[in-house]
């Protein structure tokens, strides 16, 4: 059954239908047009466990930030945004990581690595994944939330040990929200 869930879960990956990754949020008071960016990002069709968007609210202006793996994904979020009530201006400061067979062999081995770590593969289930994975050149970063400190720390040993990383960046938040 495990064996199962590990191959699901990188058959997902690795086609991109994992749908959406967006980093957590805290809503401001005046948080509508927050609100609307973060649903419309989740809309995504091709966002997935490589990509990570983030935004900020300024007034009228969303600054868009982040990493993805596929082009179309930082199009759409700009597209998507600009059509949102209240928002005149849209900063698109999304980077489309590079292609790289090395890159993407580096990506398979860690989702593989991370559904098979224990308890950790429910992090990558589901519309929205709680954990993300950006390699870029050969450099891995974790992004987005876990439940427990031992989730990090076991995410953190389980990404040191894919091998060709250059390096590795535990971006990753422990909270104690209920959202897996």
């Amino acid at each position: 059954m495990k064996v199962l869930k590990s191959f699901l879960i990188l058959s997902v990956a690795i086609l991109g239908f994992s749908y959406v990754n967006v980093k957590a949020q805290s809503f401001s008071n005046s948080g509508e047009i927050e609100k609307k960016v973060f649903k419309e990002i989740l809309k995504l069709p091709y966002y997935g466990v490589f990509d990570s968007i983030g935004f900020e609210v300024n007034g009228d202006t969303v600054i868009l930030s982040g990493k993805v793996y596929n082009g179309v994904n930082r199009k759409s979020a700009e597209r998507r945004i600009e059509d949102i009530e209240g928002v005149n201006k849209v900063v698109n400061n999304i980077k489309l990581l590079p292609p790289s067979r090395f890159d993407d062999s580096i990506r398979i081995r860690t989702v593989r690595t991370i559904a098979n770590g224990g308890s950790l593969y429910r992090y990558l289930q589901g519309v929205n994944p709680a954990i993300r994975i950006i390699v870029d050149r050969g450099h891995l970063t974790l992004e987005g939330v876990v439940r427990t400190e031992g989730d990090y720390r076991l995410a953190n040993i389980l990404a040191q040990s894919v091998p060709g990383t250059f390096s590795v960046t535990n971006n990753l938040e422990v909270t104690k929200e209920k959202r897996f």
